[in-house]
């Protein structure tokens, strides 16, 4: 049987007009950018809640940027989505887009534990 969950941002399904609803995949995936994307602070009942990224954005790239939003995804992926995920890797790369704009790149490698499947995604923080 294959396993849905609601859809995130929620909203309504025009065809049942029931709420969305997702595959279990995609709906991890929602999960782990909102984790991702959410500044601590941001959630009234959950002030803990989130990583921050779009902080490290100013900051000038390094090594030691990246070794710290390495640091800062891994501990905030583990606490919050530790029933769901199991993380493999972390990546992060700044790419220079055009003109002085620049963006963050965070790749992720983990294993759906309900699954055991094997998962990669990106995340670009502009």
């Amino acid at each position: 049987m294959i396993r849905h969950d609601y859809a995130f941002p929620f909203r309504i399904d025009v065809a049942s007009h029931q709420a969305a609803q997702t595959r279990y995949e995609n709906h991890v995936e929602q999960m782990i950018r909102q984790v991702l994307l959410t500044s601590p602070g941001e959630r009234v009942n959950l002030p803990e809640f989130g990583c921050g990224l779009r902080q490290l954005l100013f900051a000038p790239h390094s090594e030691a940027l990246d070794a710290t939003t390495k640091l800062i995804v891994l501990q905030a992926l583990n606490r919050w989505l530790a029933g769901q995920i199991q993380v493999k890797d972390v990546r992060v790369a700044s790419v220079e887009e055009t003109g002085d704009q620049a963006q963050l790149k965070v790749q992720i490698e983990y294993v759906l534990i309900e699954t055991q499947a094997t998962k990669r995604m990106e995340v670009r923080i502009l």
